[in-house]
């Protein structure tokens, strides 16, 4: 085998598109290791680890490719192949596509809203185009300055939510990673996308629906941006004819932010559940239970899958979480307090410059979980995987061999399983697999959490 290692300043792809091709490139008849991402300094570091060596220079707006195989020349020529087939794919159509999205607006002057998806160092620019023509805007994108943020926020007559909105579903349409849910009653503000996912697909297994899931970005309720959009959305649906109860999430909020969103919701019309994760606050599926109460619906048993028998004696060691999710990530730490235990939330900012959300690419969660398979120290493995559009079409396809091996080691591995009978991925069948890989799998996080404790505890 033979190594190339190439740095193309300027060639700008998306993620997706990169984490695509460099799977694909990897799975190539004479390749052995490939890596193809823009040159972050996260993804430098992650070529290195894999044994190229990088040369210096490199910065984040360059494309470094790096390749191990029989012939490194023919699997240039095969990534170049990757590349270009999806824009042979556009031309091939007669789409002329917009390339802005002030150029999209005016394609579309019926639109009222904006889906932003680019470099965060470039939403700004593309979200107040759409704020500036009147659109609610959703801004997928994460690396966006608080200053920005806070400046379109005082700025929109509509609604702005994010930056770094994973999730929102809008009169039944899911927008960036959304579940398959039925539609329903209950209304949704979400300062936390993974904390929305999760108590929609509780309400849809209680055989609830939602009217809307409104995402806000998960800093909407820090001091500096005082819940600008949480208020907006929360008035949005106290005036919606087809929502009865709303509720409100969030991660850990300010607390003069937090008195302010109450006291919005005890003038609303429409009653509200308010959800603010936090040591001594009720969980997500807590808040869920309470909203069925509410609703006069029954409380079913969340549905779980127990882990098989293991051959390998269990190790005994410290609890690694190793979240895509920030609100799962932060709901599991404040349940697992007083153990042994570390948490990682691959989703955040500094994980996902350049790279895919974990949700598409379980990259650096298997390189982690690979490193933890050979740290004597390490005892347990809790991991969540997220099912629905946009997220990986076979999670457990992706992960399940690293569970196996995890498994094998004598590692215990649990599994909050965060979807609907009805996303694409097969609730159910996605549970079976993870199931086979060794681990234990839960439906609501909490109880994966409290399952996980168990064994520690034990």
């Amino acid at each position: 085998m033979a190594e190339l290692v190439v740095v193309r300043p300027g060639a700008y792809h998306d993620s997706v598109t990169l984490m695509r091709a460099s799977r694909a490139l990897a799975a190539a008849s004479g390749v052995e290791r490939a890596h193809v991402a823009m040159a972050t300094p996260l993804n430098l570091g992650l070529a290195e680890e894999m044994g190229f060596d990088v040369p210096a220079g490199a910065g984040p707006t360059d494309l470094l490719i790096a390749v191990s195989a029989a012939d490194p020349d023919a699997a240039l020529a095969e990534l170049d192949r990757l590349l270009t087939a999806r824009t042979a794919s556009t031309a091939e159509s007669g789409r002329a596509l917009p390339r802005t999205t002030a150029a999209a607006i005016r394609s579309r002057p019926d639109a009222n809203l904006a889906l932003i998806s680019c470099p965060g160092e470039h939403a700004f620019a593309e979200a107040l185009d759409a704020v500036d023509a009147g659109l609610s805007v959703m801004i997928f994108s994460d690396n966006v300055s608080l200053a920005q943020e806070v400046a379109l926020k005082e700025r929109a007559e509509g609604l702005v939510m994010g930056p770094d909105c994973g999730t929102a579903i809008v009169s039944g349409i899911g927008l960036g990673f959304a579940n398959a849910a039925r539609r329903g009653p209950v209304g949704i503000v979400a300062a936390s996308g993974t904390g929305a996912q999760q108590v929609t697909c509780l309400l849809d297994a209680a055989g609830v629906g939602v009217s809307h899931v409104l995402g806000t970005g998960g800093r909407d309720l820090s001091a500096e941006v005082g819940a600008r959009s949480t208020l907006k959305a929360m008035a949005m649906l106290d005036a919606d004819p087809g929502t009865e109860l709303v509720i409100v999430l969030s991660k850990t909020p300010d607390p003069l932010v937090a008195q302010a969103v109450e006291a919005a919701a005890a003038a609303m019309a429409t009653p509200v559940e308010i959800g603010f994760l936090g040591a001594d606050c009720p969980d997500l599926t807590a808040i869920t239970e309470q909203t069925l109460a509410r609703l006069g619906v029954e409380i079913p048993e969340w549905t779980s899958w127990v882990a098989p028998a293991s051959p390998a004696a269990p190790r005994r060691g410290r609890l690694h979480g190793l979240y895509s999710g920030g609100t799962l990530c932060q709901e599991a730490a404040y349940l697992a307090s007083g153990l042994d235990a570390e948490f990682t939330d691959f989703g955040d900012d500094r994980y996902t410059r350049g790279r895919a959300h974990p949700m598409i690419d379980p990259t650096l969660r298997l390189a982690r979980l690979s490193e933890l398979v050979k740290d004597p120290a390490a005892g347990a493995i809790l991991l969540d995987v997220v099912l629905g559009h946009g997220a990986d079409p076979d999670p457990a396809a992706a992960i399940g061999p690293a569970l196996d091996e995890a498994a094998a080691a004598g590692l215990r591995v649990t599994v909050a399983l965060i979807g609907t009978g009805d996303d694409p991925q097969g609730l159910d069948r996605q549970a079976l697999a993870l199931q086979r890989a060794g681990a234990a799998v839960f439906t609501s996080n909490a109880a994966a959490v409290r399952h996980a404790r168990t064994l520690m505890e034990a």
